[in-house]
């Protein structure tokens, strides 16, 4: 009995220790139908990451009860290795929403997206080294592609998407039958700050093999019209390009330089990735 308390102990501090909790305010967006989340345009979150609009989730509906687009808060954001949520969210106050500016459409507007079967588009890149690339140099390999960015702070986004990819390349190193026949390929559609130089030293934090793990970059115009046919979105604030909103779009496509299948945001794992990557290499 003393050595399970201990354990149980023991397991207790070091969560604690993983978690973080920062003060954030602003003001929210939106909140969808179940009340599970919320889109917030906040002040800087200090110690974490700069004023930005983001979507975020809650364990307990409840703190969303009578939250609605346009009300000012306050709450706790707690952040763990592989989990970020909002807590004691209280409403402050109310403001007019802001005016969407007037702009020109964005890159992206007009593309249809991709269906199963449909060739992906070439796409103009730069990859980790600096050498231009076009998506179709992956031809001959079966590609698992992503699209992040690098300062994304929030662990249920890019870093959830990185550490799925970390994990598939260990899966592929261990596995002789499709060992060299799967590429694994992230885009950032941060071009401002993710320069080839910084997403090799990314690939290299996060233990990339290159041979099998692309980086590519690019003009922000050329990766939001690829992306936008794979149903990414992002959104830069007018004053700032650095601020970004994104949801998450990843998907397999064949040897052959079409479509397979599309998961949309971060429900999927490596696991289900593998078991629907395996049928389609040869």
């Amino acid at each position: 009995m003393l050595v399970l308390c201990l354990a149980v102990l023991a397991t207790a501090c070091t969560s604690k220790q993983d978690q973080r909790e920062y003060s954030l305010q602003g003001q929210v967006l939106a909140v969808t139908p179940d009340r599970h989340q919320a889109t917030i345009n906040h002040e800087e979150v200090k110690g974490l990451m700069a004023a930005m609009t983001m979507p975020y989730s809650v364990h307990d509906p409840k703190q969303l009860e009578g939250i609605a687009p346009g009300d000012l808060i306050n709450a706790k954001l707690v952040v763990l290795p592989s989990d970020a949520y909002l807590t004691d969210v209280k409403r402050v106050g109310q403001a007019p929403l802001p005016q969407a500016p007037v702009e020109a459409p964005s890159a992206s507007s007009g593309f249809e997206l991709l269906k199963p079967g449909e060739a992906v588009p070439g796409g103009k890149f730069v990859d980790q080294d600096g050498r231009r690339r076009s998506f179709s140099s992956f031809k001959g390999s079966t590609v698992l592609i992503t699209f992040i960015y690098t300062r994304c702070p929030m662990p249920t986004f890019c870093p959830l998407m990185d550490q799925h990819f970390v994990a598939i390349q260990k899966r592929l190193n261990d596995d002789p039958a499709m060992s060299g026949r799967v590429h694994l390929v992230s885009v950032s559609f941060d071009p401002i700050v993710d320069t080839p130089p910084v997403l090799k030293a990314h690939a290299k934090k996060l233990g990339a093999d290159l041979k099998r793990w692309t980086f590519l970059t690019g003009d922000r115009d050329d990766i939001d019209r690829f992306a936008s046919r794979f149903g990414v979105s992002v959104a830069r604030a007018p004053n700032d390009q650095r601020d970004i909103t994104h949801n998450l779009r990843t998907a397999i496509v064949d040897a052959d330089g079409k479509l397979v299948k599309v998961y949309i945001g971060n429900e999927w794992t490596p696991d289900q990735a593998l078991a629907d990557v395996k049928p389609v290499v040869h």
